[in-house]
């Protein structure tokens, strides 16, 4: 069974730049069983209630600004899968989980950056599933376990945002290779500690429980899709880091594969 995955994105300019966290991502596919479709839980993507995307074809959005114009060149526009949003919708309903379907929305960039890197040939259909950050991590486990059983299927699950994600610390001109702060760090052992261990309860609680988590996620929108593909895994879950390494000396870039 196809794993479910949880990826930190990093800057648009991942794209772009060189670094440790790009270099993985560019590996990634060749780490997995080749997936018949990708489903994206990703940050950039707040909404209400959950909402599937289901284009023909996905757009490439360029929801930021200020950055090269290179970066607005790129496109990865992936075929859509209609069809898949239907039944992920279905299932959702099935667990009390009232969604709908969005036919025009493309890709935001915590989908299209890393799946550009890792699967660059733009050709698996994508469906995006929104975020509700003001309902939490038990909302965001039920939506992952609520399409966990897609992974038979060969669909791979991927919650994409960031293990730390603090912007208010960008000043301009910080080194990509600034020493990590203390406070990352603490956090980033006790979260990287009981996501190994499976302790679903005490990452559910990791605003109370965990070092500094309110200084590394202010909002919670970057985290919580780490609960949707720790939903996905069902119960038993193993989990395994694939990469970590620090951007800036305290943007956080670790990848967790699940089941």
């Amino acid at each position: 069974m196809i794993p479910s995955l949880y990826i930190s994105h990093g800057s648009p300019m991942t794209a772009l730049m060189e670094s440790p966290a790009r270099h993985f991502l560019e590996s990634l596919g060749g780490l997995l069983p080749r997936p018949r479709a990708i489903l994206v839980a990703s940050a950039h993507w707040e909404t209400e209630t959950p909402v599937l995307s289901a284009p023909a074809r996905n757009t490439t959005i360029h929801d930021f600004y200020g950055f090269p114009p290179a970066l607005y060149a790129l496109r990865y526009n992936a075929p859509g899968a209609p069809e898949l949003a239907m039944e992920i919708a279905a299932l959702l309903n099935q667990h009390g989980l009232k969604c709908r379907i969005d036919a025009k929305r493309g890709l935001d960039h915590g989908a299209w950056v890393p799946l550009s890197l890792a699967y660059p040939e733009a050709d698996i259909p994508i469906v995006q599933l929104s975020m509700q950050s003001h309902l939490g991590p038990r909302h965001h486990l039920a939506l992952g376990a609520a399409v966990g059983p897609l992974r038979a299927a060969g669909v791979l699950v991927i919650g994409s945002g960031s293990f730390t994600h603090d912007l208010r610390r960008f000043r301009g001109g910080e080194a990509l290779d600034a020493p990590e702060t203390a406070d990352v760090t603490e956090f980033s052992e006790w979260m990287d500690t009981a996501i190994l261990a499976g302790d679903v309860k005490s990452l559910v609680d990791y605003r109370r429980l965990a070092p500094h988590a309110a200084d590394e996620h202010p909002t919670e929108e970057h985290l919580l899709p780490l609960f949707v593909a720790l939903g996905a895994a069902g119960p038993g879950l193993m989990a395994r880091r694939l990469h970590s390494s620090t951007e800036f000396g305290f943007l956080r870039m670790d990848t967790y594969a699940f089941g």
